[in-house]
């Protein structure tokens, strides 16, 4: 009976990351933590665990329902893997990136400073 499997290689087979190199990466880098403790790819998963993976804008919190070594469709992930993140991440990705840019008629020019101010007032309260 397998023990664990690396958790670099459960991310890339429940479909996570698109390749393993980026689940390692990802890893190396401190995105992925369990109960707030930046993990090595190396680390051995096991059913029950909980982590949470940064991927930007969201933090994704998963559970290990059960363990796998091949890549699986799409279909099939539910039963390798429980998500446990909040509604409210995946609100950040369903809101608009507007506060990067702002449209400007052409041929109006630069904003004035006061413009400028309200553009910025404006970006402040989108941010909240």
């Amino acid at each position: 009976m397998e023990r664990g499997i690396r958790i670099d290689k459960w991310l890339w087979s429940v479909r996570v990351f698109k390749t393993r190199s980026l689940a390692s990466e990802a890893c190396r880098s401190g995105k992925v933590k369990i109960s707030d403790q930046p993990v090595k790819s190396s680390h051995l998963v096991k059913p029950g665990e909980v982590f949470s993976v940064s991927q930007s804008p969201i933090t994704r919190t998963i559970k290990v329902v059960a363990l796998l070594g091949n890549r699986v469709s799409a279909k099939l992930i539910t039963g390798f893997m429980e998500d446990l993140t909040p509604e409210a991440e995946y609100q950040k990705l369903k809101r608009p990136n507007g506060a990067a840019f702002e449209f400007r008629e052409r041929g109006s020019g630069r904003p004035t400073k006061r413009e400028r101010r309200e553009i910025e007032f404006l970006k402040l309260y989108l941010d909240e």
